[in-house]
């Protein structure tokens, strides 16, 4: 099995990238050593976030190889675009400061990291709130900021542009009127929350999906407990034993055998060269046939945005038009 997809440029794209999310920088010295960590054994994608605010990190533990003895060329660097910036005035701005974040001179791939735009406070408050306590949606659209990203490409900033947490529906907007073809789509895809509408789709639309949180967030989000404990399934730990791999094995197996490319998040390095471990075995048409009857739905998705609204943990864009994760669009 090939460690890489191809692109619609034809740009090489690895399979298996270290995801980031929850690496947040007030632990600046595990973020630098996972990243390090995953260059010793063979990663070559790295998934990051303005949200995350650990670009910089990741950047200076990219600059311990790259130039020395890893080619710039041969690291992919993924990162996105928060809600607060999808005016044109913002966006350009936001892709700079991401770069410089890095200390980088080109970003491989720039996400639209929600449908949902929130109004820039130009405070970098990240979840602005009007008078009334209540978030402050801005009614820029996607594709307004889809426009926008296109831009970046044109001016050499970065080499590709994408979506992440797009519907069915948002993702068509985008494709009929868009002058450059989002290149990834990364969404939530785990055994438990595996979205087989919108995987169906984007294989005809020939639009690569990346999987995150691809094990399950076993060790919760948002401060919150997650139900998906995908690592402690039986079948899965059944077919694992049977294979002489572990459940996250298996469950990392399982997406990329369908042709995804996934970004697990550790910071353990024996987690993390495990997690690599993933392209010398093959699971059987039953083991996949099994694995596809875990799938609850969106009732184990573990990704929603959450915020604090007048002392009520909200999830962000529900109710609004633009809010994504509508089940008719995704299983």
């Amino acid at each position: 099995m090939s460690q890489s997809i191809e692109l619609h440029t034809g740009a090489k794209m690895p399979v298996m990238g270290l995801g980031t999310w929850t690496m947040w920088s007030k632990n600046e010295k595990e973020i630098y050593e996972a990243v390090k960590s995953a260059l010793s054994v063979g990663y070559r994608s790295f998934d990051c976030a303005h949200l995350y605010t650990n670009e910089k990190q990741i950047g200076e533990a990219l600059a311990t190889r790259i130039g020395k003895d890893i080619d710039r060329k041969d690291v992919f660097v993924a990162t996105k675009l928060w809600n607060t910036m999808h005016a044109d005035e913002d966006v350009m701005p936001a892709c700079k400061a991401s770069l410089k974040e890095f200390g980088l001179d080109y970003i491989d791939l720039y996400l639209m990291h929600w449908p949902i735009a929130l109004v820039n406070d130009k405070a970098g408050t990240f979840y602005p709130k009007k008078a009334d306590g209540t978030l402050n949606y801005s009614d820029v659209t996607p594709l307004e900021t889809w426009r926008s990203m296109e831009k970046l490409v044109d001016a050499g900033l970065c080499k590709h542009i994408g979506l992440s947490n797009f519907n069915t529906k948002q993702i068509t907007e985008i494709l009929d009127n868009c002058r450059i073809k989002p290149a990834v789509l990364q969404i939530e895809v785990h055994p438990y929350c595996y979205p087989t509408k919108l995987i169906k789709f984007c294989k005809e639309k020939n639009l690569p999906i990346t999987a995150y949180s691809p094990l399950g967030a076993p060790y919760g989000i948002w401060g919150k407990p997650t139900t998906a404990t995908v690592l402690k399934d039986p079948l899965l730990k059944s077919i694992g034993d049977k294979h002489k791999k572990t459940p996250a094995q298996v469950s990392l197996r399982y997406i990329v055998q369908r042709g995804m490319t996934v970004i697990p998040k550790s910071v353990t390095p024996s987690r993390i060269a495990e997690n690599m471990e993933v392209f010398d075995f093959e699971l059987s048409e039953e083991d996949m046939s099994v694995i596809d009857g875990l799938n609850q739905g969106e009732s184990a998705r573990v990704c929603k945005l959450y915020t604090d609204v007048n002392g009520v943990d909200t999830v962000v864009g529900y109710g609004e038009p633009i809010y994504p994760f509508i089940e008719e669009y995704w299983f």
